[in-house]
């Protein structure tokens, strides 16, 4: 059974950058996709960004294009969601979670989810 843990997450000023890590168990880690959803108090959890096994192909959330880059090393079997020009609206716990297909925006298309880490963005 695979398991993921995200770290990095932190305080960071508006403006600021931070980078979380999602490191996975597991020998099979460069067979499938990866994502990264976050939820805010109160909201439900959204997708951020997806990449495909390989890493070539990437997939983000409007509100975060050109802002995150998501990547990964499948030899540490760790995926990298770096983030720029924070925004207080950016201010979530985020997860990374192993994807059934590439792509998918929806939780339903991930079957291992990350405990979360705390990303806060003050303005």
């Amino acid at each position: 059974q695979v398991q993921l843990v995200e770290s990095g997450g932190g305080l960071v000023e508006s403006g600021g950058s931070l980078i979380l890590s999602c490191a996975a168990s597991g020998r099979t880690f460069s067979n499938y996709a990866m994502g990264w959803f976050r939820q805010a108090p109160g909201k439900e959890r959204e997708f951020v960004t997806s990449i495909n096994w390989s890493g070539k192909d990437t997939y983000y959330a409007s509100s975060v294009k050109g802002r995150f880059t998501i990547s990964r090393d499948n030899a540490k079997n760790t995926v990298y969601l770096q983030m720029n020009s924070l925004k207080p609206e950016d201010t979530a716990v985020y997860y990374c979670a192993k994807g059934v297909l590439y792509g998918a925006a929806a939780t339903t298309g991930y079957n291992v989810w990350g405990q979360g880490t705390q990303v806060t963005v003050s303005s």
